[in-house]
């Protein structure tokens, strides 16, 4: 930009002898015009989540779709647990002083879609893990990939962890902003989460340890802790009210019930890839 500036300023009449005629000034403009190339309109990007401006060259509307979705996947891309970086001290200040305007409610469609979707994962979950013996459970494909019952454990874990970040820090953070277009993160949520192309290492608190004493008791609580997600679900008012930040972006209560959901798909779907691999035992 100081290099544009200093051309800005050559193009002036400054240092043009005074006695110059008309045409020697046209002449000199149109030379040094000659010499120095457009600069290209800029516009600002502003991308909160980085706190910084960005400058970018206009791109067409559906250009511009794509490079969203790239951004929103990037940022995604930083952890699969969104909420694991909001006790990092990375959260928005907690509301103080009056309550936060009140957003639009999810309504009862809503709720229903949620619903469905935990419902339905919880059933493939434990349909991709009905039967197995113990070598299937603990059968690891390679020394750095998990076995079904380290997916199983993880993801147990994962329900009680997300769902207490949802009720003791979402439900508690800043209101977003007004015209906020929940419909849209809603889908970027349901879309992303369960997206096996890109993989992520998990956050150090999830990571098994055999918390549960077996793959059977992993699934016991997993299929409680879903019973208590769709409990604060079904009785939760507010959910549109807060948001909290994540790779996503900004997500309030009724999208981090979306993911918690998404998350299960997403792993449900790395146990079918464990099952498929050649190695897999039998029996």
């Amino acid at each position: 930009m100081k290099t544009y500036r200093r051309l800005f300023r050559m193009r002036s009449t400054a240092g043009l002898p005074e006695s110059a005629g008309s045409a020697a000034l046209q002449s000199h403009t149109r030379t040094r015009a000659a010499l120095i190339p457009p600069i290209p309109p800029i516009r600002i990007v502003r991308d909160e989540s980085l706190r910084c401006g960005m400058m970018s060259l206009p791109v067409s509307p559906t250009e511009a779709t794509q490079k969203e979705m790239q951004i929103m996947r990037k940022k995604f891309l930083r952890g699969t647990l969104a909420p694991l970086l909001l006790i990092t001290g990375t959260a928005v200040p907690l509301l103080t002083g009056a309550a936060a305007v009140s957003a639009q409610e999810v309504t009862q469609a809503e709720k229903e879609r949620a619903l469905q979707y935990l419902e339905s994962t919880k059933k493939n979950l434990t349909e991709a893990t009905k039967g197995l013996s113990e070598a299937q459970w603990n059968f690891k494909p390679a020394s750095d990939r998990w076995s079904v019952a380290q997916v199983m454990e993880h993801l147990a874990a994962a329900e009680d962890f997300i769902r207490g970040i949802t009720k003791e820090k979402v439900m508690t953070s800043s209101a977003g902003e007004p015209g906020r277009d929940f419909k849209k993160t809603d889908e970027a949520v349901l879309m992303m989460v369960p997206d096996r192309t890109h993989k992520a290492q998990a956050p150090e608190p999830l990571v098994p340890t055999n918390r549960f004493g077996s793959p059977d008791g992993s699934l016991k609580h997993f299929v409680e802790s879903r019973l208590a997600t769709e409990d604060f679900l079904k009785s939760t008012a507010g959910l549109r009210d807060h948001v909290m930040d994540s790779p996503l972006g900004k997500l309030d209560g009724y999208e981090f019930v979306l993911f918690i959901a998404a998350h299960s798909e997403r792993h449900t779907k790395q146990i079918n890839e464990v099952k498929a691999d050649p190695n897999f035992p039998k029996n």
